[in-house]
């Protein structure tokens, strides 16, 4: 082996030689990174946590969406409160339908149904049925929004009226006017099964009158009660209906209040900026803060002037509590709150890992 051939090996080992203790000591100035990383853990994450609080903190442009969205969730509560917006009797929301509806049908689907009956027969003079034209919404079953579907058409089918309470009192209804003698739940039930086993349509009809019976008391003044307090305390449902406070106020307050949500959303990413934000979510982190506080404010704000004029002696002021948009603010506080966490938390450990991964090694 010639001395130039010697020269070249002897090179090609040092080149070896360094790169190995190159690498060495990019492994060891690593280990010493990965090490300073690790012992400072707790102050780095609390450093991230606060990054993504600045990150996500509400900006000028925010509070401007903030206040908006406040001011709309008010001015939806009190110019549009939960007696409004309402038929001033049971039958105008039929009429609509018998324009349309031809005769020999309308008289079926749309004629009075035998839970609306509240005047007692003679069979019943000495006996407290409990129901009247007062109560009869929250007292009897088939205006309920959700039992309803079951005991109303079973109403319908049988000629009866049964009652909202534990042994399902029933009586019998003449002409779909007059509460005639008792008669047994069960004793009710064969008779709707063999009616339908002779005929099954007649179910779709009792249902579909049923559906049509229930749209038109929903918007009544007295309305529909709400379900499952109804079932619980009628005495609190009751209260509640005096007072406007019914399935059709709570579903409209909180339609609005959503669609109210929705618009500000919408609006409000419009103005994502990829250039600021590494991803949507970050961003969209704002959108539920603003959506979520300016909630909690009206809601509050609604529960406090309710509260206060209740105090005052105003009996009227139960008439102003947004039932629907506070059902709305508990579903963002929650859903919001939840979906703040996955995306903070993401943002902070997904940071901290890539600390900890560091850069690829380049041997």
């Amino acid at each position: 082996m010639s001395l130039e051939e010697l020269k070249r090996k002897r090179e090609l080992i040092d080149k070896k030689e360094r790169t190995i203790l190159s690498n060495m000591d990019m492994i060891i100035q690593e280990n010493c990174r990965v090490a300073e990383v690790a012992h400072n853990a707790e102050r780095i994450i609390n450093d991230l946590d606060k990054e993504f609080e600045k990150r996500t903190g509400l900006d000028g442009l925010d509070v401007t969406f903030l206040l908006f969205a406040t001011a709309l969730q008010c001015a939806r509560q009190y110019l549009l409160s939960n007696k409004k917006g309402r038929f001033t009797k049971d039958s105008e929301g039929s009429k609509p339908l018998k324009k349309i509806v031809p005769k020999q049908y309308h008289e079926i689907l749309l004629g009075s149904v035998p839970y609306d009956a509240f005047r007692k027969s003679n069979n019943l003079q000495d006996i407290n049925t409990g129901v009247s034209g007062v109560n009869h919404r929250y007292t009897v079953l088939g205006h309920d929004p959700l039992l309803g579907w079951f005991f109303g058409p079973l109403n319908i089918l049988t000629d009866s009226v049964t009652k909202n309470n534990l042994v399902l009192e029933s009586y019998r209804v003449i002409n779909s006017k007059t509460i005639d003698k008792p008669v047994d739940i069960m004793t009710l039930v064969d008779e709707g099964y063999n009616q339908i086993s002779c005929d099954y349509k007649l179910i779709i009809v009792a249902v579909i009158k049923q559906a049509l019976h229930l749209g038109s008391d929903a918007f009544t003044k007295m309305g529909l009660p709400v379900p499952i307090i109804n079932n619980v305390s009628p005495n609190l449902t009751s209260t509640l209906m005096k007072n406007g406070i019914d399935t059709y106020s709570i579903s409209r307050g909180a339609t609005l209040s959503v669609l109210i949500n929705s618009i500000i959303a919408a609006i409000h990413g419009l103005f994502y900026n990829d250039e600021i934000y590494e991803n949507k979510d970050i961003y969209e982190v704002k959108t539920r803060k603003i959506l979520s506080y300016s909630n909690i404010i009206a809601t509050t704000s609604n529960v406090i002037y309710v509260a206060m004029n209740a105090v005052a002696g105003n009996e009227s002021a139960l008439s102003k509590l947004d039932v629907g948009g506070m059902v709305v603010t508990i579903y963002r506080l929650v859903n919001d709150y939840e979906f703040i966490r996955k995306v903070k938390e993401e943002f902070v450990f997904g940071s901290f890992n890539k600390l900890i991964q560091g850069e690829e090694y380049n041997f």
